[in-house]
């Protein structure tokens, strides 16, 4: 079984990020509930007043004030799948597995089309709130864990956060440039030791579980 990330890794963009900027466009009123919330956030994450979760959940809540969530998501993907990596299309294999922090909603429309399997942060639309821990960092290798994979034969990912889950792979590769080039997976020196610590330890987790 092959893994990938999906932002940054086959997808060159942040999902997350580029919907929200698709919704923008088509429901202005955005812009004066979100956009000022979004920067306010971003500044107390910078000062360290909240965690990164705390930033991300907020950010996610937009999706719960888009009315026609499943049909923007749809034409968003109309647009936006032919920018999946060509490398990885020419690769795919129906048992692929993509594990992104990227919330569920916006994962499963385009892993459907892809014909893969997925696995993504569990945002409540509802309600506005994580159901578990983001899909982040050391959580993607204890779903994997926890849940009996079989054997990760390849993992694609373009961030060092992901070292956790490369560790469990047989190979892992690194992806640079947008989603344009991939490489092996960087030695695990001091000085990217310390940027993995810096990613895991950046409070993405909800502490649902211990």
């Amino acid at each position: 079984m092959n893994v990938y990330d999906f932002d940054g890794t086959i997808f060159p963009k942040d999902c997350s990020v580029d919907f929200f900027l698709w919704c923008l466009k088509r429901r202005p009123l955005l812009w004066l509930t979100y956009v000022p919330r979004t920067l306010v956030n971003l500044f107390l994450r910078k000062i360290k007043v909240i965690s990164e979760c705390t930033l991300q959940r907020n950010f996610f809540g937009y999706l719960t004030k888009i009315k026609d969530l499943d049909v923007q998501l749809e034409r968003y993907w109309d647009k936006n799948e032919k920018y999946i990596a060509p490398w990885y299309l020419a690769q795919k294999k129906d048992d692929d597995l993509i594990i992104s922090a990227s919330p569920i909603c916006i994962i499963a429309p385009i892993a459907n089309r892809l014909g893969v399997k997925y696995v993504a942060t569990d945002f409540e639309l509802e309600y506005g709130v994580f159901l578990n821990n983001m899909m982040y960092a050391k959580e993607k290798a204890r779903y994997i864990i926890e849940h009996g994979f079989p054997v990760i034969e390849n993992f694609y990912s373009d961030s060092l956060s992901d070292t956790p889950l490369a560790l469990c792979a047989e190979k892992a590769h690194w992806v640079k440039n947008f989603a344009g080039t991939v490489v092996d997976w960087p030695d695990l020196n001091e000085k990217n030791m310390k940027v993995v610590k810096k990613k895991i330890d950046s409070g993405w987790s909800v502490h649902l579980k211990e």
